[in-house]
């Protein structure tokens, strides 16, 4: 058997020094491990690699042309729009990602966002340090409303592992779950057309890949179909939401709050919209959603049951 020599060209992303790499070192006979890689050091640091591991350094196909040896490819996430898949198919690379490996950290984090917004978190937490609540002349401060989730309605756009484990936090703390149904699938009688659900739902939370189909899933016209006051939380694509109709529709008081932990681009550059200092009731969180270090682990277990996978014949978690 040739020697299994991998290289891991982005590992700061996954590991803030807090995990365990020995069960991923012990899977090959050589790991070499990169902070980062930029696009023209990728190939030479393949050269000679059976196996590449990326969280989101591009593999394109010019890159994989100059990988003769290359046979794998894990990528470090569940998205593979990174790799030129067609590219490596016809070099006969296999591809693998990881998957489900954030479900309880992503679906805690909507929920922590929607909480925020309901209890005016952020609000009544800058009062406090502005000194306002020292110089009150009650006992409390109400000055934000505060919205009890118990008995509203939660709509959700993308009902899969981590729509259904967000669905089950929602309905312990009372809510009523309503699901919608996505562009380009086909309908169920369980689901919702977009223009029935928006009306009917005080928040709406997004668990849905980004697709040609999915991009600009909520635009304008979209958010004025949302109850006057509703929230809005995204933790799955910054491209679903149209950041421009969003910030809008903040300054002109139709939406109670939005939250998002991701971005059209990220990092954000270029002035993004949603970065705006004037926005009113907008919680931005860098993309953290699913950093827990049990989710990252997670990440790295999966590597190495891919790897192993692969090297005994029966690849596991292959796309493309």
């Amino acid at each position: 058997m040739s020697r299994r020599r991998a290289v891991f060209l982005d590992l700061e992303p996954l590991d803030q020094q807090d995990l365990d790499l020995a069960p991923l070192r012990s899977a090959f006979d050589e790991l070499e491990c990169h902070p980062g890689s930029a696009p023209g050091q990728v190939a030479e640091r393949l050269r000679g690699a059976q196996v590449a591991i990326s969280n989101k350094v591009p593999l394109d196909a010019a890159t994989l042309a100059r990988c003769p040896e290359l046979e794998l490819i894990l990528v470090a996430a569940t998205g593979v729009n990174n790799i030129d898949l067609q590219a490596a198919r016809r070099q006969g690379i296999v591809v693998c990602n990881c998957q489900g490996y954030g479900t309880a950290t992503v679906a805690q984090h909507t929920l922590a966002l929607l909480l925020a917004l309901a209890t005016r978190l952020a609000d009544y937490n800058a009062a406090v340090q502005a000194g306002h609540w020292q110089r009150s002349a009650q006992f409390c401060l109400l000055d934000y409303p505060i919205v009890e989730l118990q008995g509203k309605v939660l709509g959700l756009l993308g009902h899969g592992e981590l729509g259904s484990a967000v669905a089950r936090l929602a309905e312990a703390l009372g809510m009523r779950v309503l699901i919608g149904n996505l562009p380009g699938r086909p309908g169920r009688p369980d689901r919702l057309a977009l223009e029935e659900l928006l009306p009917q739902v005080d928040a709406l939370t997004l668990h849905c890949p980004l697709t040609e189909q999915t991009r600009d899933l909520i635009g304008a016209g979209e958010l004025r179909l949302m109850r006057p006051g509703a929230f809005l939380i995204n933790t799955a694509r910054g491209g679903l939401v149209n950041e421009q109709a969003l910030a809008d529709a903040l300054r002109a008081g139709h939406l109670g709050g939005a939250a998002t932990d991701v971005l059209s681009q990220e990092p954000p550059r270029d002035g993004n919209p949603l970065l705006a200092a004037d926005i009113p009731r907008l919680l931005i969180t860098p993309h953290s959603a699913w950093g827990s270090r049990e989710a990252r682990q997670r990440i790295v277990m999966q590597l190495v049951e891919n790897a192993e996978a692969y090297f005994a014949g029966a690849p596991r978690r292959q796309v493309g």
